[in-house]
């Protein structure tokens, strides 16, 4: 799987589609355990410098830093309210059909249940004979 240099990774933060090789670590990043904190994080990359921006601007400093804030809130709110459309349309652009990364996330957390529920079993539901 071939990672992305850095400027590749910050142009595909902000929504730039990746070449086709990079195909396999689209697909890491919408469906890894903690794909998530990595949307979370790629996310950050437009919204921290506009918040550091707004610090700049003239006035009184509760003022800046509640409207940072505030900016703050609603930026991330909206973000993670449509994360998993996000991730979808992200994924078709690269190629996937729509629905893939909700399928693989939910194979692996089935997978992961049952492993759970494997290892729950093995251990307090055995009887010993005797």
């Amino acid at each position: 799987m071939e990672r992305p240099g850095v400027l590749r990774w910050f142009g595909y933060a902000v929504g730039v589609r990746l070449p086709a090789r990079y195909a396999d670590w689209v697909l890491h990043d919408a469906t890894s355990k903690h794909w998530r904190a990595r949307y979370v994080l790629e996310r950050s990359t437009g919204i921290v410098p506009l918040c550091l921006v707004w610090l700049l601007l003239p006035g009184p400093l509760g003022l800046r830093l509640s409207l940072v804030l505030m900016a703050a809130l609603v930026a991330y709110f909206y973000s993670c309210a449509y994360m998993e459309e996000s991730i979808e349309h992200r994924l078709g652009k690269h190629g996937f059909p729509h629905g893939t990364g909700r399928r693989l996330r939910a194979e692996a957390a089935e997978a992961a249940h049952a492993e759970a529920t494997a290892r729950y079993v093995a251990r307090y539901r055995t009887h010993p004979e005797g």
